[in-house]
């Protein structure tokens, strides 16, 4: 009877963590092979908005690009890919340093996960006080991590002073988070932080380096249409186009 009620238990558990519907606060989606992209939702200005993350299953552990935007998932996410994968997270990259990239470094540290950010990114976590990467990697670096390898690249300013994306040659993965703009969206959203000028030449650069993606994960909305690249150059130029106007 015990062992009844704990099989209940697990299937309900499981049904729980992969049983997800449109508004389940962690969603997980298949993306190709071992690929994952997985989504939490943040209340900004009282508007709840959706963040994609990637994650990939090796076979010496998971790795993360950038936590949950909600920090009520940074355990579930780990609890769920444990379930589904039967592994461990091992690493963490954030690729820059707003919350929903980086805001999972102190919670995934202190559960002995490696956390990795590039030097523009530790120097403004650093300079405003809020937990940094364990590790600082060079602007342009390759990973072997298992049977994997990929490429983190730093194109220069965009959305963000430090933001990066990753590169998996072999299977044209193209990781851009905030950085590369979702194709249905509107406008290019927070700009805060943003150098628009600098963004075109970044993006011209990221699209001279990595060839014919046939996945490209953005930061927010839908992500599965690779013209999403092409979408965020035509909001950057028409932003810039609008400025130069409005100065005439």
């Amino acid at each position: 009877m015990r062992k009844l009620a704990s099989i209940i238990l697990f299937l309900v558990l499981v049904s729980n963590s992969f049983g997800q519907s449109k508004n389940s606060p962690l969603q997980i989606s298949h993306l190709t092979g071992d690929f994952y992209v997985y989504k939490t939702f943040h209340d900004y200005n009282g508007t709840m908005i959706s963040a994609n993350a990637t994650y990939l299953v090796t076979n010496k552990g998971v790795i993360l690009f950038d936590a949950p935007w909600d920090q009520t998932q940074f355990q579930p996410l780990l609890d769920t890919i444990k379930a589904r994968h039967h592994k461990e997270v091992i690493m963490l990259f954030g690729t820059h340093s707003h919350d929903d990239r980086a805001g999972g470094f102190d919670f995934y540290r202190k559960k002995g996960i490696k956390t990795y950010s590039i030097q523009l990114t530790d120097d403004i976590l650093k300079s405003k006080k809020e937990p940094r990467a364990e590790f600082i990697i060079p602007n342009d670096k390759f990973f072997t991590v298992g049977q994997y390898t990929f490429e983190v690249y730093y194109p220069g300013k965009g959305h963000a002073p430090d933001n990066i994306v990753v590169w998996f040659e072999k299977e044209k993965v193209l990781y851009g988070a905030c950085f590369i703009k979702s194709a249905d969206a509107k406008d290019l959203g927070y700009l805060g932080d943003a150098d628009v000028k600098e963004w075109k030449k970044s993006i011209e650069k990221v699209q001279m380096k990595f060839k014919n993606p046939k996945y490209i994960i953005t930061g927010h909305e839908d992500w599965k249409n690779t013209e999403s690249l092409n979408h965020t150059l035509k909001l950057v130029d028409e932003y810039l186009a609008q400025k130069s106007s409005e100065k005439k």
